[in-house]
């Protein structure tokens, strides 16, 4: 049982929440666009004065560990680590499509719908047609792996054949026109990426001890950063 503060960045959503024996305590977030490091720490401050605690009574903090945006991330991180060794707390890294079909998962079960045969697939935008992906079970099991994919007619055919799909996440509205015309396919692409679903996953992760070293851990991009060529007036290539 512990208090752990979750950091989300990873996507477009900056999200905090605090979870309190792995159920949600208090929560902050913002949509508004490429506001994260001006948001984070400012958010963390309100959800513990909210809760009536001090930061250092934290048990743990945890990240949201990707894939997702690159600059997200690294200021998801960056902040998690800070407050690590500023506090002397482990780390705890919970991936960030798991957590989204945790959401995803709890969501419907509080819809009063439970199928074994329900497929959950988080999508988190990777720009054009191309989503980072994965499908998870309704034990929140991975049934295929993580990648980046960009989705055809033909994506997920396969899984659609025998299984409701369910597809969410800020991926999912580009992906609607191209997968939607199949009947097992069901869209809720207004769930979104946040904190709370890190909540259940790091209370679970403090209880075993899966902490990760605050020194060496790197978010996880799944696919390598390549920045945009500058163009300055003048030069040439």
């Amino acid at each position: 049982m512990a208090t752990v503060l979750c950091l989300d960045t990873a996507t477009a959503v900056c999200s905090v929440a605090l979870g309190r024996d792995g159920v949600l305590w208090q929560m902050k977030e913002s949509h508004l666009p490429n506001a994260h490091s001006s948001l984070i720490i400012s958010f963390i401050e309100e959800v513990v004065a909210t809760a009536g605690i001090r930061l250092p009574t934290v048990d743990a903090i945890a990240v949201s560990r990707g894939p997702g945006s690159y600059t997200g991330l690294r200021i998801g991180v960056s902040t998690a680590k800070g407050l690590c060794y500023a506090l002397e707390r482990p780390l705890i890294a919970v991936g960030s499509l798991q957590a989204l079909a945790w959401g995803m998962r709890d969501y419907i079960l509080q819809q009063g719908i439970s199928s074994r045969d329900l497929l959950f697939c988080p999508m988190i935008d990777a720009r054009r047609m191309e989503v980072y992906t994965a499908l998870y079970d309704m034990d929140n099991q991975e049934t295929r792996e993580i990648r980046a994919e960009i989705i055809t007619e033909n994506s997920f055919s396969e899984h659609l054949k025998d299984h409701k799909v369910v597809f969410f996440g800020d991926g999912a509205a580009k992906c609607r026109p191209v997968l939607e015309k199949h009947p097992n396919a069901v869209f809720r692409e207004t769930f979104l990426s946040s904190a709370a679903h890190l909540v259940p996953l790091a209370e679970d992760h403090f209880r075993t001890s899966q902490f990760v070293d605050v020194a060496y851990f790197e978010p996880f991009y799944l696919k390598e950063f390549i920045p945009g060529i500058p163009r300055v007036k003048g030069l040439r290539e």
